[in-house]
């Protein structure tokens, strides 16, 4: 039999295949890229033990656990396991500290004829380990920020580094009032989970200094690691700039082609579109009270003719009015402002060409 895991760095770097045998509800609250939740209790069978352990200690808890997970429930659920099992041969089982939970499935496991490792210390080791990850990056690391006023490109220029960390595709928002996704965010700790993992796996092929887009503290629902964060006020910072025409077709292509094609891909067709419809009137009404009322009013009703327009033929051109507006009347006062106000760390300007090679070079 293989030994029990204890090499956290290795686990994540292998992308070894890992079952969480945690109760689903904690599996929600936080978990590792592509690990597999295979609980040994629900949620009300874990609640049952644990007020059981509370009144009564360990003994009567684990009795009532074995109560509770008998008969076709245990055999179920070793059936479960152990066709996790056979399809990952390599893997590892986990609870939530290595302890009791993981024996029980290492145990059941062994007696249906699968000898499986745990990894040790669980969830809450590994967790620990990729918070440390993320801290020692900070400190050790450097760090330059990509700025730029909407629409110039920022995640297009991060997509072309090898040492990009992308805060806002690990937490699957555009990082905007208009950022939503057609699919919801991930957990806080899934977020910090995969940027830790990004950076470990970036640091082991020699990688020493990252590339971050200009973020506020929340990327939607998701927050910068405090440490990160604090840092990213003091980054040397790169301009990137593009032409108006320029950044009005990219805001296009992303919230407006691209991001209707993705509630049509989850939704289907018709119930997609009205979806992705409301999404965007209500990211512009977010707004409503920094816009006025009655630029709020003026840009809405320019939104929902455009709207009404693609929904009849397809049409998209219309859109570029109210991305215009909004530009210009909003976002770009908004950003001239900003970079005025960190123009002693911009380092370097220049457009995506010139930007992408300069961070190339500058590495």
């Amino acid at each position: 039999m293989r030994e029990d895991a204890r090499d956290f760095r290795a686990l994540f770097l292998d992308g070894v295949p890992m079952m969480d045998t945690r109760a689903p509800v904690e599996f929600t609250k936080g978990a590792f890229p592509g690990v597999v939740n295979l609980p040994l209790m629900t949620d009300l069978e874990r609640q049952k033990v644990g007020t059981c352990y509370k009144q009564h200690g360990q003994e009567a808890a684990i009795k009532l656990g074995h109560q509770l997970v008998g008969g076709e429930i245990k055999a179920h659920r070793v059936a479960a396991w152990a066709a996790f099992a056979r399809a990952n041969p390599d893997g590892y089982l986990y609870c939530f500290r290595g302890g009791l939970r993981s024996q029980i499935v290492q145990q059941w496991l062994r007696e249906a004829g699968i000898d499986y490792p745990r990894i040790t210390g669980g969830y809450k080791a590994m967790r620990t380990f990729l918070l440390d990850t993320l801290e020692e990056a900070v400190a050790q690391c450097r760090f330059v920020v990509v700025g730029g006023m909407t629409g110039t490109g920022k995640t297009d220029v991060l997509a072309q580094l090898p040492d990009g960390l992308d805060l806002e595709g690990h937490a699957n928002h555009r990082g905007s009032s208009f950022g939503k996704r057609a699919t919801g965010q991930p957990a806080q700790i899934d977020f910090e989970n995969a940027l830790a993992v990004d950076i470990l796996r970036k640091r082991a092929a020699g990688i020493e200094r990252f590339v971050l887009e200009d973020e506020g503290r929340i990327v939607g629902s998701c927050n910068v690691p405090l440490s990160l964060h604090q840092g990213m006020q003091t980054y040397p910072l790169v301009w990137l700039e593009d032409s108006f025409e320029g950044r009005v077709e990219r805001i296009l292509r992303d919230y407006v082609i691209d991001l209707c094609a993705e509630f049509i891909a989850v939704n289907g067709e018709e119930r997609g579109f009205d979806l992705f419809a409301a999404r965007l009137l209500q990211s512009l009404d977010n707004i409503h009270k920094r816009l006025g009322g009655e630029r709020h009013q003026r840009l809405r009703a320019i939104m929902v003719d455009a709207l009404g327009a693609q929904q009849r033929s397809g049409a998209v051109g219309f859109h570029r009015d109210w991305i215009a507006g909004l530009l210009r009347e909003y976002y770009d006062p908004m950003y001239a402002y900003q970079r005025d106000s960190k123009a002693e760390r911009i380092v370097f300007a220049g457009d995506e060409a010139a930007v992408v090679a300069y961070l190339r070079e500058a590495h």
